[in-house]
């Protein structure tokens, strides 16, 4: 019996990718096993009402874009049997560079004829969902900077990020991971449920995406003289082994300064007030995936039922 999927595609997104997608999906799908829809956007969050709609008659919906795309097809998608695919065809591409999912329009589109479906978390926060990094602080505002870009890509982006490492002021937050509560003055809060933000830039080298657990990275205040080599370590995965770098492993997390927060959701800027709320929903997305993921979930709760105090060892630092 054929699939049903339907293309949702970005226009505006990214690097472009999108605009000859119709011609590629004729010439990579098999018409035998699939029958294929396309729909465009046409402003911000309308990707959330057509993949919404699109769940009651589709197997499959695709995010046809950059992250800001992915996450609003994904939010439709919460809870219910339809997989989501992801078209990366955006600046940043994190959720789909760690799902191994291929970065050319072809390659991506030939792995609809051999894939495998992988329930992923959701983060909630403040009534919204995060798919891949959010966070407040320097990320947040690197976001809202990049907003702001009318040509985006992913040298401008890492000209923001070495532009203003160096310059950006910590500020205070109170953080209750769980039911500890801290107090820092962090340049960055990152809640990962990914690795890392985009473009191979990692903020949480050992997150896991099926683990039912949040990655909340907290980076200090740091010398700015150290501002090349913590740079350094995003893009070389080693940001966790900084000693200004503490990571914890939780299921709810609630962030809070006396300034407005200047946050992101999976790169999309988001003035938050002053306190985040934030918790996990796992296994509530399905997500199609390259036949080869290296992830598995089912081994992983295999091993967790096994062994009931797997997620304690995660706890870095």
């Amino acid at each position: 019996m054929k699939k049903k999927v339907l293309f949702i595609i970005n226009p505006f997104s990214g690097l472009g990718k999108q605009n000859t997608i119709d011609q590629m999906i004729s010439k990579e799908l098999n018409p035998v096993d699939w029958n294929w829809d396309i729909a465009f956007t046409k402003n911000e969050g309308h990707a959330t009402v057509i993949s919404k709609e699109a769940s009651q008659k589709y197997d499959v919906v695709v995010a046809v874009g950059g992250d800001g795309t992915v996450n609003e097809v994904a939010t439709g998608l919460i809870g219910t049997q339809t997989v989501m695919g992801i078209i990366p065809a955006g600046s940043g591409n994190g959720l789909a560079r760690h799902l191994n999912i291929p970065l050319k329009v072809n390659r991506a589109l030939q792995m609809f004829n051999q894939y495998q479906v992988m329930a992923i978390d959701v983060i909630n926060i403040n009534n919204r969902y995060s798919f891949n990094v959010s966070g407040v602080g320097f990320d947040g505002h690197i976001s809202h900077l990049f907003a702001k870009e009318k040509n985006r890509g992913p040298l401008k982006y890492i000209k923001l990020i070495t532009n203003e490492f160096a310059k950006y002021k910590s500020r205070k937050y109170r953080i209750t991971i769980d039911d500890e509560v801290i107090e820092h003055d962090a340049f960055l809060i990152s809640l990962a449920n990914s690795t890392q933000y985009g473009n191979n830039v990692h903020i949480a080298p050992g997150a896991v995406i099926d683990d039912g657990l949040i990655d909340v990275c907290v980076i200090r205040d740091f010398p700015k003289v150290t501002a090349p080599a913590l740079l350094l370590s995003l893009f070389d995965q080693t940001i966790d082994q900084s000693k200004y770098d503490e990571i914890f492993l939780c299921k709810k997390v609630t962030i809070e300064s006396d300034q407005d927060l200047m946050a992101h959701i999976d790169g999309e800027a988001f003035i938050a007030g002053k306190r985040l709320d934030v918790n996990v929903m796992p296994l509530a997305l399905n997500v199609m995936v390259p036949n080869n993921q290296f992830l598995n979930s089912s081994l992983f709760y295999q091993l967790q039922d096994m062994v009931p105090t797997i997620p304690s060892l995660y706890r870095k630092k």
